[in-house]
């Protein structure tokens, strides 16, 4: 049997289960230099990763974004028992399922992924779209174990989560799940066009449960310029994590992390100034850095007692590719996150 995951994103109130497991930890690291600059292994070129523990280990799912990297498989896995070495682990899928390639003909690959438990499977969540257009769905594959040498290891295609057309005012494309502070299971999603959405999510399924859509964050200022919704809960508030501005441009990219809370998971989320997302609000997380002038979609792995901020920077000393960063957040007096480069 599959051994349970020690704590996942975004799911704080189920960490006092979570430990019952017995897993091993993290080790206890207190800065982001002490992991960035000591990661070793395969952390480039990686683009929206997001990341969950079973056991002893971090599994780490990214974006596939070209046809070069999907014909040698789509979403690739990388691992590591300390969040400092990593290793490639083989890819989620061979190809797209067919229903995907219908839906969205032109789409090269399979971006943006996002990895849940819940009903005793890990639910990876991951879009199709193509660049500047918001024809795209959101697929789900599962399995009842991360561990590729456990028999039971399979991921089964669960179909169609989410769809957009150019007829829609969203872009169905970078998902999240979360469970609030209620116990209730949402998910969201969003790029460009009116912003990010939220709608409530049977757990028996993992898709929505009915057809309400809720509105939690745009910018009607920087021509939609806000994406990659990602919302967890700590200490009684629901934080919602987003990304402002350009990726995908190297150097050149504007990509910044911003952040806002709520005490209902429908908002309304306020920067620490107090202003609404809605409106273009988000307090910024991380200060660019020379070497890495631009970085964004985030997630967060809550685990053994600390929150880490896991995403991607442009290196100048890679040639501009994305690398991977993971930053243990450093929470204020007040409630708000921090990290670093």
């Amino acid at each position: 049997m599959a051994p349970a995951p020690r704590q996942l994103p975004r799911r704080a109130v189920l960490g006092a289960a979570l430990a019952a497991s017995g897993c091993a930890a993290v080790p206890a690291i207190v800065s982001a230099a002490s992991i960035n600059a000591r990661m070793r292994g395969d952390i480039s070129p990686v683009h929206d990763p997001c990341i969950i523990r079973q056991g002893d280990t971090a599994y780490l799912f990214s974006t596939t974004g070209s046809a070069r990297e999907a014909a040698e498989g789509l979403i690739p896995i990388r691992t590591s028992r300390d969040l400092i070495h990593w290793q490639r682990a083989g890819h989620v899928l061979a190809e797209l399922p067919e229903w995907a390639r219908q839906a969205v003909p032109d789409a090269a690959g399979a971006w943006a992924p996002d990895i849940a438990h819940f009903n005793g499977r890990f639910h990876l969540y991951y879009s199709v779209s193509t660049f500047g257009s918001n024809h795209s769905v959101i697929g789900l594959v599962s399995s009842p174990t991360l561990n590729p040498s456990d028999p039971a290891y399979a991921w089964r295609d669960d179909g169609q989560v989410i769809a957009s057309t150019r007829q829609d005012d969203f872009n169905a494309i970078d998902s999240n799940v979360v469970r609030d502070l209620n116990g209730d299971w949402w998910i969201s999603w969003g790029s460009f066009w009116t912003g990010l959405k939220i709608a409530r999510m049977d757990p028996g399924t993992g898709k929505p449960s009915d057809d309400r859509v809720h509105a939690i964050a745009r910018r009607p200022e920087h021509p939609g310029a806000v994406e990659a919704p990602f919302i967890i809960t700590h200490h009684g508030w629901h934080y919602l994590f987003a990304s402002f501005d350009l990726c995908c441009r190297g150097l050149e990219s504007s990509y910044t992390l911003v952040v806002g809370r709520s005490r209902d998971v429908l908002g309304p989320y306020l920067d620490r100034e107090g202003r609404d997302m809605m409106q273009g609000g988000g307090s910024p997380i991380i200060a660019p850095s020379p070497r890495y002038p631009a970085f964004g979609h985030n997630a967060v792995l809550q685990d053994a007692g600390q929150d880490y901020l896991v995403f991607h920077a442009y290196d100048r000393d890679r040639d501009s590719a994305p690398v991977l960063r993971v930053s243990p957040i450093a929470w204020s007096a007040d409630g708000w996150p921090g990290a670093s480069l």
